[in-house]
Order: C-alpha cells, then sequence, then structure tokens
C-alpha cells in the first residue's frame, strides 16, 4: 500500500505527517509505505491509495483515485488513528 504526505513545502509538515503516521500504521499492523512529497511533486501520489494533507491542499490535489484524507492536526496521533482506521478498515 502506498500512502503519500502532502504539504507545501515537502519537508516540514508533510514529514511530520509521515512520522506519525507510519507510527499508527505500525500499532495498526498495517504495512504501507509512507512518503513525503510538496505540492510540485503530485506525481508521486498519482498511484497512492491514500493521501494525507491539511485542508488548504485537497483542490491543489485534484482529481485521485486515492483516498484524500484531510488531518487538522499533524501532531493528534488519535485523528490520524480514526481516519486511517475508516479508511484502510
Amino acid at each position: 500500500m502506498k500512502i503519500v504526505a502532502i504539504c507545501g513545502a515537502g519537508i516540514g509538515s508533510s514529514g511530520i505527517l509521515k512520522v506519525n503516521a507510519e507510527r499508527v500504521l505500525k500499532k495498526l499492523d498495517i504495512e504501507a509505505d509512507v512518503t513525503a512529497v510538496h505540492l510540485d511533486s503530485l506525481e508521486m501520489a498519482r498511484d497512492a491509495q491514500v493521501i494525507l494533507t491539511s485542508a488548504e491542499f485537497v483542490d491543489a490535489i485534484g482529481k485521485t483515485f486515492a483516498d484524500v484524507i484531510v488531518i487538522e492536526n499533524f501532531f493528534d496521533t488519535n485523528e490520524l488513528t480514526t481516519k486511517l482506521e475508516a479508511s484502510l478498515g
């Protein structure tokens, strides 16, 4: 499974989201490749099953077959757990 975390620059918030998503997925016993990218690298998200991002970038992602999950607080692993379980459950 491929999961992509997207932010404006691809290093700060998406990196935090990537690390926290990996922690949550490990607890859920779900194996996935999580990648952090910036908006200019959206082609990397083409074959993703799940895209994690903030509300401000949803329109920029455009049409996709991936499940786009809006995360309000990138540090809240409870939010990530709930949303990833709903998406992957």
